[in-house]
Parts: structure tokens; sequence; C-alpha cells
């Protein structure tokens, strides 16, 4: 805008004059600069009546700019202006333009620079705005604290109800005043209740307008009592409600919340307060038997008293499993075999060591309340069955070393009677199954294992099942002869049943390759998405309990698992909608991406070899004891067999009459390998120093050393050898810089055939000897760092779920750092390995061993269970060393072949990802359907069981 534009301007300012009370900056003489401080505007307006004062602040540069221009004309020259308009846009970049706008509508500039973000208030605002109030919440508290107690002329003292008089009659309605009160036991009655513990006056009705018992009479007032004769005690019922629902969510045990409680009625610690804290154990104990019984309609069975209920009776059933004669349509037992995954029951074992239980009181003491009633076994008939199994020694693991299988005979430790308890469990919707758990006396035998899984299954007459164990690849051997001497009658055994036994997926990379593919559920047709780990699910949310449970009895232990996993299972069912549409979009969501990469895939293949696969693949489906198409068969040199064919062929040689060795000691196979292993010893006397510091023992520094001269001895003795066969080696290290006058025997270099390469002229034939010992040690490298991995993840996994407390998980770190150094041992053999075998192949012209032997990166040391981030399970991709296992060695045929045989294996799994998406649509429509036709007969058996009942009850069960 030019000056001409401004002068315009100043005639809509007439009337209006800007005071400010702020100093100015110290510019030149003739442009000072206003500050950048708060600005004190005082305006003056002409009205008819006189002038008009108003007052006005800013609090920055800008504004303090535009109301300094705003004053303009009776105190700012033109220079001064200029001024003003520089540092207005200096400081916040604003166009003069847009400054005149304010201007020409005769407004005052805004506080705040709108052309900048506003800055955002951090945290809680309904927080920022109470602590305003803090004192007026103060205040009110203080007030109603002096208006509860009584005021005893010295200080406010708290009084029972019952010292105020008040007295609860029972066996009357509410007003009505018995006429002949019997006072209860000792007139000293006491109430539990939420917020306190009471002293009360209490009678019962002894005119005769009841002929209800003293107990009858204190439940109708939602009193439960403490004993059948003669009460002093009783809780609210909404204490017992309110206690159960915080322990089934908390797991909040008795003795806090009696402490709770207690500390509510006096937290001063003055007044005698009743300790009733064995009495609330026995009440609460009762209280949720009750409840289950009620639950479960045990309250309207007619015929049956409690005392009678069956095994199992009490459980809650998952209503998305498919439960013959119940949820499922009809004629599903004649459907075809692709769909029978459709009525399959998918069940999941496991053990918890964390449920320990202490040797304390015992079975005559502590016999408990459900006999075997919902979840946990009948314990007597259990006892039986273990007694035929005390001698048996468990079968060690022909797999990896799994502590399952190997620990099985291993004692809970000094005082436990229970090293924890073990369950079988609905797989696919994370639910307990009825009679499905178990104390276990050691580790997880066989025969604890194999009694909950028959009795689970009981009237579950189904055509397949699908059975997901930690170690299944083990259980499963020998399973139906055991099943048989427990129950002949078991479904598992009924003819013509189909079962697939699986590993689930977090714990499938601890097993070996053939365990790999044979039980992983991604490649078992009929699995869907499935996992198998809902087990662990449900001890990440009972473990928080073992505290409490392992003090109690066993009979005591016993109820209180069956209550928790009836409202574990209570939770699961209404949440199961939710559960039930996640998976249905997870699926949906992804399945056409699988289809179509699939079908891009089958479409690079010839169709003739493609029939061929689908042929070996289907065989393998319907009989997993056909050859696994999933396995590649692979031929992996060792540095042993390679050395074996070296000392052959020069077996061979000498019977021929051709002997190329210089010396009656070392061949030149021999030498090259003492040179290869000399690097081994290199790399470990390197690691082994690098462990020393200031402060090392003698001892420790003493092995060092010896290991060093050890070590200087050997190189001699090499380069004696070497000087042989190479003579010009001798100038090689001659000509070697030395960047240390006395280097350490891991920093002297060997001079093999790799390290000296072109530099002088050998015999080729040694540099062919290294590139094949190379060729194995580089792939022994890679399955050590392959096994040792495995390894690492087994510990890991043991150490997170069962191992606690100090001297356990410094044992289990040590481990794993052992394994750890044994990974880094491998890494670098396996790079050093590589660098020699690129090297070598430059000088005698082997092509794409680059490509075989990748570089092996720090992010690609992984074990199988490690994704990307990003990618989930089944997104996963494997480290490139789970992958690459073929031969360097192997001929362009059998290379053309390992080629085929990797694609037939990544079109395998490509089918398998996209069968398993289909099928978890088709599973999911179906479980939603199981829901509703559940949901529908539960409906018609609380029917019935309504109209079975006796009459006088119809007010109680419509209730």
């Amino acid at each position: 805008m030019g000056r001409q534009d401004k002068k315009k301007k100043k005639e809509k300012l007439k009337g209006s004059v800007h005071v400010p009370s702020a100093v100015f900056r110290q510019g030149s003489s003739t442009n000072p600069l206003p500050v950048a401080s708060t600005l004190k505007v005082k305006k003056l307006k002409l009205t008819e009546g006189g002038f008009k004062v108003s007052d006005s602040s800013f609090y920055s540069d800008v504004n303090a700019a535009i109301a300094a221009f705003t004053w303009k004309e009776t105190n700012l020259s033109d220079s001064q202006l200029d001024a003003v308009w520089d540092q207005v846009h200096q400081s916040a970049g604003w166009d003069q333009g847009y400054i005149d706008s304010f201007i020409a509508q005769d407004k005052l500039p805004p506080e705040n620079d709108p052309e900048l973000p506003k800055e955002k208030e951090k945290g809680d605002k309904a927080m920022r705005e109470w602590t305003k109030q803090v004192d007026a919440y103060l205040r009110v508290l203080i007030t109603l604290e002096g208006r509860g107690p009584c005021w005893n002329g010295t200080f406010f003292e708290r009084l029972s109800l019952k010292s105020l008089g008040l007295r609860i009659q029972l066996g009357h309605l509410a007003g009505e005043q018995c006429p002949l009160p019997n006072k209860a036991w000792g007139d000293d009655f006491v109430i539990i209740d939420c917020d306190q513990i009471h002293s009360v006056g209490l009678d019962y009705c002894g005119c005769g307008q009841t002929s209800k018992s003293q107990v009858e009479q204190l439940l109708e007032r939602r009193f439960y009592p403490a004993t059948v004769v003669n009460p002093k005690t009783a809780a609210t019922f909404r204490a017992l409600e309110l206690f159960e629902l915080l322990q089934y969510e908390s797991k909040l045990s008795t003795y806090e919340f009696y402490q709770a409680v207690w500390r509510l009625t006096d937290n001063t610690g003055l007044q005698g307060v009743k300790d009733r804290y064995p009495t609330l154990l026995r009440l609460v104990h009762q209280w949720r038997h009750l409840k289950m019984l009620k639950r479960t309609g045990r309250g309207h069975d007619p015929s049956r008293g409690a005392s009678e209920t069956l095994p199992g009776e009490c459980a809650l059933l998952c209503p998305a499993c498919p439960h013959p004669g119940i949820n499922l349509p009809e004629g599903w037992q004649n459907v075809d075999k692709d769909l029978r995954y459709l009525y399959a029951l998918n069940i999941a074992l496991d053990a918890c060591f964390r449920m320990k239980r202490k040797d304390c009181s015992s079975e005559e003491a502590d016999p408990g309340l459900s006999k075997g009633f919902a979840y946990v076994v009948e314990e007597a008939a259990f006892q039986e069955h273990l007694k035929k199994y005390e001698k048996e020694v468990e079968p060690k693991s022909t797999c990896s070393r799994h502590d399952a299988v190997n620990l099985a005979d291993m004692r809970p430790g000094q005082g436990y009677a229970s090293s924890g308890i073990a369950t079988v469990e609905c797989s696919r919707h994370n639910a307990k199954r009825p009679l499905a758990v178990c104390d276990t006396q050691k580790g997880e035998r066989y025969c604890n294992m194999d009694y909950i899984t028959v009795l689970s299954l009981q009237l579950c007459n189904l055509i397949m099942f699908l059975i997901s164990y930690d170690i299944a690849c083990q259980w499963f051997i020998h399973l139906f002869e055991r099943i048989a001497q427990i129950s002949a009658s078991c479904p598992l055994l009924a003819p013509g049943v189909e079962i697939r036994f699986l590993v689930p997926k977090f714990h499938l990379p601890a097993h070996i390759p053939v365990c790999r593919n044979r039980f992983a559920f991604m490649l078992t047709p009929g699995a869907g998405l499935g996992d198998g780990e809902a087990p662990e699910r449900g001890w990440g949310e009972l473990n928080p309990l073992a505290t409490s449970t392992r003090e109690m009895g066993p009979g005591t232990r016993r109820d209180t698992l069956d209550y928790h996993f009836g409202d574990y299972n209570w939770r699961k069912i209404i949440r199961l909608g939710d559960s039930l549409l996640r998976k249905m979009v997870t699926a949906t969501s992804d399945v056409a991406e699988h289809v179509i990469a699939h079908q891009e895939l089958e479409a690079t293949i010839d169709k003739e070899q493609l029939a061929h696969w689908i042929e070996a693949m289907l065989a393998w489906e319907s009989d997993p004891t056909s050859p696994n198409p999933y396995e590649v068969a692979v031929k992996t040199p060792t540095q042993t067999a390679i050395r074996r064919q070296l000392a052959e062929e020069e077996e061979r040689a000498l019977v021929a009459g051709v002997d190329v060795s210089l010396s009656d000691k070392v061949s030149p196979s021999s030498l090259i390998a003492m040179g290869i292993d000399l690097e081994g010893e290199q790399r470990s006397l390197k690691t082994l120093t690098k462990s020393l510091w200031d402060h090392s023992q003698d001892r420790q520094i003493t092995r060092v050393k010896l290991r060093s001269n050890a070590l200087t001895r050997k190189l001699e003795e090499w380069f004696s050898l070497l000087q042989l066969y190479i003579p010009t080696s001798v100038l090689l290290r001659k000509r070697e810089p030395q960047k240390k006058d006395n280097p350490k025997p891991f920093e002297v270099q060997l001079w093999l055939p790799s390290q000296i390469g072109s530099l002088v002229s050998f015999d080729l034939t040694l540099a062919e000897i290294e590139f094949r010992l190379r060729n194995g040690q580089a792939h022994e490298a890679l399955g050590v760092l392959r096994r040792n991995l495995q390894i690492r993840a087994t510990l890991y996994d043991v150490k997170n779920r069962w191992l606690r407390g100090q001297g356990a998980n410094t044992r289990a770190l040590n481990a794993i750092a052992t394994v750890q150094a044994r990974i880094a041992a491998a890494r670098d053999e396996y790079r050093q390995a590589r660098k020699a075998l690129l090297a070598l192949a430059t000088l005698l012209g082997h092509q794409n061993v680059d490509q075989e032997f990748l570089p092996l990166e720090d992010r690609d040391i992984r074990s199988m269970t490690e994704a990307e981030p990003g990618q989930g399970e089944t997104r996963r991709r494997l480290s490139w060393i789970w992958r690459r296992v073929n031969a360097a060695d192997a001929t362009e045929e059998e290379t053309q072949a390992f080629v085929t045989e990797t694609i037939r294996v990544e079109w395998g799994k490509s089918r398998a990802r996209a069968q398993r998406y289909q099928e978890e649509i088709k599973l999911v429509r179906e479980e939603m359907d199981r829901t509703l036709r559940f949901f529908l007969w539960k409906v018609a058996d609380w029917r019935s069981k309504h109209q079975e009942k006796p009459q006088i009850l119809i007010q109680g069960n419509h209730a």
C-alpha cells in the first residue's frame, strides 16, 4: 500500500485519540519503536455529550504496533509509521493490507494473533476447574463429618444403631411391631454391610404370625445368617453381592474386603469392632455356592435336591460350540467331508503352575461343597484314577526339550500339595469345558491331561475334533490306548471320528521343523484362523487369584475355582456377539487379498505340475500320515561331512599312487581345516578377552592368559606347516603392516587362501578345498543359529509364564545369556565364512555365491515368532535364515529341483492361507447360528423348569 492510500484512511479516524502509556524502544532518535511489554491504550471518542473514554491493554509486539499505528495522527511521523509497519511485518509476518483492514473498520486489534494456532491446554480441564473450588469442597466435607457422630459435650462420638434405639423386627411387615418379640441370642447381633459392621438390636417374631424359622426370617429381610442355630451374625445380601463381583473383577481377597469394611467402621483402631473375618469367609463360600446352584436351575428341580446335582451340571456351556441335540441343525451328521469342520469341536489343553496349593488342611477337614458339580473334577474319583499311575514314568520328549514333558515328574516343592492346575477349554471362544479342571501333583503328566480330556468330552458325540496342546506331538502318541483304559465310551474312540492334533501358534516355533509343519493351525484344514492359545488368555486373568487360593484348604480352593470359572464363562457368553462380529470383520476384510494372491501364484505354475501338487496336498489333508507336502527335502552340507569326503578323496589318491601331501602329518585338507579351526579359537579368545574388566578376578585373568598362550603355540605350528604348502606366505607375513608391536593371538592374520587371494601365486587346489569347507561352515553356522534362536524363544516363554522370584529369574537370565552368546558366535562364524566364500568365488570363478549366501544383518537374527513391525501372525514374514537352507554344491538339476520344491511349499502355504480365511467366514457364520439356536433352547429349558416346580414357589420362580 502506498503512502497516498494511508493518508486517505486517516480521515476515518477523526475524533479518536490513542494515548499509549508505554515507553518506546531505543531505536534512532527519529524512529523509536514500541516496547514488547504490555501496552496500555486510552481511547477518546467525541460524542454529542462530550468525550467517551475507553481503556485497552495489548500483550504482544504486533498488537502494540497496531495500537501505535491507530494513534498515528497526533504522535507518529511518517518515518515512525514506516518503522511500525516494518516491526509488524518482521515480528508476525502480517501483510500491510491485513493490518489496514482493522484500521478501516475502526476496530481494536485482537489480543491474540489470529494467524497463529491457538495453544491447546494440556491435561484434564475438569481437574483444572476443580482445583479452583478445592476450598468449597473441603468446607462441605468438614461440615458433613461433624453431623455424623453425636456431640457428648466434649467431642463428637460415634454411636451404634443399637445405642440409638434401633431394633429390627423380623417376621412382620415393615413398620409393624410384634407383640411378643424374641430377641436374638445374647441381644448382640452384628450385621456386616457394605459401609460398615453394625451392632444392632434384632427381634424375631414370637407371636405366632409366622411359622418360619429364625434363619428364614433373616433371609426374607436379605440378611444372610452365619449359623443355622441361634445366629448372632449376618451379612447383607448387597454386601455379599458386592464382594462377589469385586473378587471376580479384581481378584480381591476376602481379607482385603473385610479390612476395608472394618476401616469404614473405625479407621482409628480405638473402638472395639468385633472380629467377624472367619465368619465372613464361611458366608462368602456358602453364598457363592447357592448362587451357582440358583443360576443353573438347580432350585427348580422338584425331583432332585442340591446334593443330587449331576457331574458338570452347574457348568455354563459355550453357546457357539456344537452341542448335539441342542444347537446343531438337522442332518449335520451327513454333511460332506469337506464341511465337517463346521461341526467340529475345537478344544485346547494346558496347565498353569502358578496356581499352586500349600499342604494345609485336608479333605476330611475341608471337603468342599461342590462334588464335581461344575468345572473341577470330583476329587475321590480323580484320586482313584491317579493311584493307577503312581509308579509310571513319563516318556521323554522326542521333539525339542519341552519342559511340559521332561519335567512332568518334578515335584511341586516342599510344603506344597499341588503344583498347579490343568484345564481343557473351548479354543475358539475361550470358555471352560465342564469337568475340565484338575490339580497337577507334579508336572503335566499324561494321566492328568487324559482324565480331564475324557471327562470334558462326555456326551459330545461329534464327527470331528481339533485338539490343541503345547506338546501335542508327544501327547497324542498312544493317546487312544490310554483313553480306552479310562473310558471305552469316550467320543474320541467312536468309529469314523476324525481327530486333528495341533500345537498353539505361539508355542509352535519351539518345536522341531517336522512338528512345525504337521501341527500348524495355518496348515490344518478346518482350523480357520484359530490359534489354540485360549488357555493362556484364561491364565492371565486367573493368575492374580493364586496368592489367595494357595493358602486355602483343598475343598474351598476347588469351589473357589468353580465360582471364578463360572463367572469367566458368563463374561465370555455376554460378550460373544461382539467377539463373533470382530472375527467376521477380520476374516471378510482380508480374505480377498489372500485369495487373489493365491490365484495369481497358481497362474504362473504349469497345469500338469499343479495337478500333482494338489493331489499330494489332498492326500495329506485326508491322511496326516501321508508325506507332508509342506516339507522340503534339503541337502545341507556340514563341515564334518565335507571333511570326510576330502579324507576319502585323499585315500583314493593314495591308493592310486598320487600323493600331493608335503608333510607326513598334515594333508592339504587337514591344513585348511586346521586354519578354519584356528579362526574359531581366535573368535572365542576375542570374546573371552572382551569379558575382562579392571576388577576381574585372578582366576578369570589366568584362564584367558592360558588360552592365549596355547593359541600362540598353535599359531607357530600353523605357520610352519603353511610355508610348506604356500612358501610365499612368508613374504606376506613380512609385508603385513603391524598395527601393534605385540599383537594379541586373535589379531594375527592366518593367511588362508581366501585371505591371500591374488596377492601371490599358490596352488588353487587349496582354495577349492577351503571353498568346500567354508560352504559347510556357513550352512552349519546357520543351523546353529536357527537352533539357538528356537531355544531362546522357549526360554523366554518359560521365564515369562512360570518363573517368579529373584532366584528363578536370575537363573533363567543366565541361561538366556548363554544361549545369546552361542547366537552371537554363530553370527560371527557365518559372516566370516561368507566373507571367505565371496573372496574364493572371485578367485575360482564360482557364480551366484552372493545370492546364495545372503548378508546376515542384525534384523535378520530373529526367531520364527518375531514378526516385522506392523505385521500380525497371519501376515508374518519369516527371516531369510528360516527359508534359505539349500546346499551350495548342488548340481544344476538339483538346484532346479530345489527351486521347484520351494515354489511348491510356498504355493501350499498360500493355498492354506486363502482356505483358512474362507473357512473362518463359514465357521463364524455357523457359530452365530449355533448361538441363536442355543439361546432358544435355553429359553425353552427354563420355561420347562418353571412348569415342573410346585406352585408354592411360583412367585419366587417369576422373580
